[in-house]
C-alpha cells in the first residue's frame, strides 16, 4: 500500500514537472524558411498552473468565461497563456493581435481543438465539420463548393431564392402564429421560429419543405439546437479526456443526436434524389454536392452527407440569434417600437411580407440584430497552432489552442461609446443626401403617415435628405471571424435572421412579465432548449 502512495506521488510529479516545463521552455522557431535558422522565444506570461487542473480552476465562477478572461487580461496583457488540464492555450484580447493570428499568420492557426465531443457529432471525426474540422485540402475544396449557395451576390439566382424561400416560410410561420396565440398568453415560441428557420434551409438547399407536426422533422430540428447549444458549452472533460469514462451517458447522447439527424436526412432528402445528369443545370445545394461526387472521385457518400449536415444545421444559428434578439427587444422595448414604426413604413402596416429586398431601407432592424450579436458576444471558435510559430514577440507552440476573446472587443470603450448599453444607433450611419432622395424609411410606400411615425423619423433625422445606412467601416466588429476560416454561412444568418424579425415585429406586439428583469447571460447567443415564454399581440390583420 505504502509502495502504491509512493508510485502515486511520483507519477503525479513527473506529470506537474512536465506542465511546468511547458510553461516555462522557451520555444524553438524556424525564423528563416531557406537557411533554416532558429531561434528561442519566451512564451506569453500567464498564471502559474496547478497540478492536474493547470488554470481550469480560475474559470470556475459565476462570471460568464468572456468576463473571467477579461478580467485576467487586466494582470497578464493582452496577449496571455492558460495551462487547461494539460493543454497550452493562449487568449488574444484586442483588434491588433487578433488580426495578427487570423490574417498575417492565419496559414499557422488552421486546426480546431481535438475535444472528444466534436468527435461524436461526427461519426467519430470532427473532421467531417467544416467548422470544427482542420484546415485542409480537402476543407478549402468544401468552402469553394458551398461558397456561391451560403455568400449569393444579392443579383445572383441563388439570392432570389433566398428571398422567396424566406418570404413564403415566414406567410406560414406567421399563420401558425395566429392559430396559436390566445389572450395573451405567453407561449414558448422557440419551437415555431425554429421549425421556420429549418425549413427555410431545407427549402433553400433540398428544395423540400416539411410540416410543423411532422414528428421525425420536428425531433431533427430538437436535436439539431441540442448540438448547437452543447457546442457552444465548455465541459472538463474538453481538457481533462481521463475524465472520457464519466461522460459516457453524455457522449452516448451526442451520438444519438447527430446519428439521428444524418439517417433523416438520408433517408428524406438523398435517397429521394433520381440519377442526376451532370449536364442539367443544378437546382439547389443538394444538387451541387451530388454533382461533385460524380465529379470527383475523391470525395465520399459521407463527405457530402456531413457537408449537406453541416450547412442545414446553420438553422439553428439563426433561430438563436432572433430568440435573443426578441428577448432584447422585450427587455427594451423603445427598440421594438422603433423596428415596428420602420416595418409599417416599408411594408405599407403589414400590407405585404418584408423580404430579403427590404434590408436596406430597414437600416435600424439590421443594427438591433448587429447590437445583440455586440452584446452577447458570442465566442469565436478557438483555433488551433498548427506549427511552432511568433505572436507579438512571444512563442506558441504546435498544438496550443487560441482563444479570442471578442467580448473585450465588443465592451471596450476604446471602440464603443457605453459598450454596456444597447444601442442600436451606433451601428447606423448618416449622411446627407445630395440628389433627390430614394425611398427609404424616411418615405411611406404609398402609405398614410401617423404622428407616431412622423415622430420617429425626426428621432433619427437631421435634415430632409438625410439617407440612414449601416456603417460601413468598423474592422473592430467581428462576429462572424476574419481571415481564412471566416463564417461561410455569414449571409444566411443576417438574411433569415432579418426576415424572421422584421416580420415577427410587424404583426406581432412582443411582452413578457416583468420583462425588465430579464436576465441575458452574455458569452453565448446559444438559448436553452425552452427559454422564457412570450405573449404575442396581433398588431396587423393584412397577412
Amino acid at each position: 500500500m505504502l509502495l502504491l502512495c509512493y508510485l502515486t506521488v511520483a507519477i503525479m510529479s513527473f506529470w506537474y514537472l512536465l506542465i511546468l516545463y511547458k510553461h516555462f521552455r522557451k520555444i524553438k522557431v524556424i525564423t528563416t524558411e531557406h537557411t533554416k535558422e532558429t531561434k528561442f522565444y519566451q512564451q506569453a506570461p500567464g498564471p502559474l498552473p496547478w497540478p492536474i487542473l493547470g488554470n481550469l480552476h480560475l474559470l470556475v465562477s459565476q462570471k460568464p468565461t468572456t468576463e473571467l478572461l477579461t478580467d485576467l487580461s487586466k494582470q497578464f496583457g493582452s496577449m496571455y497563456s492558460l495551462t487547461l488540464g494539460a493543454t497550452k492555450c493562449i487568449v488574444i484580447n484586442n483588434l491588433e493581435l487578433i488580426k495578427e493570428v487570423l490574417n498575417q499568420n492565419g496559414k499557422f492557426f488552421g486546426g480546431r481543438p481535438n475535444f472528444i465531443r466534436y468527435h461524436q457529432l461526427f461519426g467519430g471525426d470532427r473532421n467531417n465539420s467544416l467548422a470544427l474540422c482542420d484546415w485542409s485540402i480537402l476543407q478549402k475544396k468544401r468552402r469553394n463548393l458551398a461558397r456561391k449557395h451560403c455568400s449569393p451576390r444579392d443579383t445572383s439566382p441563388y439570392f432570389i431564392k433566398m428571398s422567396n424561400v424566406g418570404c413564403s416560410e415566414i406567410k406560414i410561420l406567421i399563420e401558425k402564429l395566429n392559430e396559436t396565440i390566445n389572450n395573451n398568453k405567453q407561449i414558448p415560441i422557440k419551437s415555431f421560429v425554429q421549425r421556420a428557420c429549418a425549413n427555410m434551409f431545407f427549402q433553400y438547399m433540398c428544395s423540400v419543405r416539411f410540416e410543423y407536426n411532422d414528428h421525425d422533422f420536428c425531433e431533427v430540428v430538437d436535436f439539431f439546437d441540442e448540438i448547437f447549444w452543447e457546442i457552444n458549452q465548455g465541459y472538463a472533460v474538453d481538457f481533462l479526456p481521463w475524465l472520457a469514462p464519466f461522460y459516457k451517458n453524455h457522449m452516448n447522447k451526442l451520438i444519438h443526436w447527430s446519428s439521428t439527424i444524418r439517417s433523416f436526412i438520408l433517408k428524406r432528402i438523398i435517397n429521394k434524389r433520381e440519377e442526376l445528369n451532370s449536364s442539367q443545370p443544378q437546382d439547389d445545394f443538394t444538387d451541387a454536392l451530388l454533382n461533385s461526387l460524380m465529379e470527383d472521385k475523391k470525395l465520399s457518400c459521407d463527405t457530402i452527407l456531413f457537408m449537406l449536415e453541416d450547412f442545414i444545421g446553420g438553422h439553428s444559428a439563426v433561430g438563436n440569434l432572433v430568440m435573443l434578439t426578441l428577448i432584447y427587444l422585450i427587455k427594451h422595448p423603445n427598440v421594438a417600437k422603433k423596428i415596428q414604426l420602420e416595418a409599417d413604413s416599408v411594408s405599407c402596416k403589414g400590407q405585404r411580407i418584408i423580404s430579403f429586398y427590404d434590408i436596406d431601407s430597414m437600416p435600424f432592424t439590421m443594427a438591433t440584430i448587429f447590437e445583440v450579436l455586440r452584446c452577447s458576444s458570442s465566442p469565436i471558435v478557438p483555433h488551433v497552432a498548427t506549427e511552432d510559430t511568433v505572436i507579438c514577440g512571444y512563442g506558441v507552440a504546435k498544438d496550443t489552442i487560441v482563444f479570442i476573446n471578442n467580448y473585450n472587443l465588443n465592451h471596450n470603450k476604446l471602440y464603443w461609446k457605453k459598450p454596456n448599453c444597447f444601442q442600436p444607433e451606433r451601428f447606423l450611419d448618416y449622411s446627407v443626401e445630395k440628389n433627390e432622395p430614394k425611398p427609404t424609411l424616411n418615405v411611406l410606400r404609398n402609405c398614410e403617415k401617423s404622428e407616431m411615425e412622423e415622430s420617429f423619423r425626426n428621432t433619427i433625422n437631421k435634415t430632409k435628405n438625410e439617407v440612414i445606412q449601416i456603417r460601413k467601416n468598423m474592422p473592430y466588429f467581428l462576429p462572424f471571424s476574419i481571415g481564412k476560416r471566416t463564417c461561410i454561412g455569414q449571409n444566411l444568418v443576417r438574411g433569415f435572421g432579418f426576415i424572421l424579425v422584421a416580420n415577427i415585429l410587424s404583426q406581432f406586439n412582443i411582452y413578457y412579465e416583468n420583462g425588465n428583469n430579464i436576465e441575458i447571460n452574455i458569452g453565448c447567443i446559444a438559448l436553452p432548449a425552452n427559454p422564457i415564454p412570450i405573449a404575442l399581440v396581433k398588431r396587423n390583420k393584412n397577412i
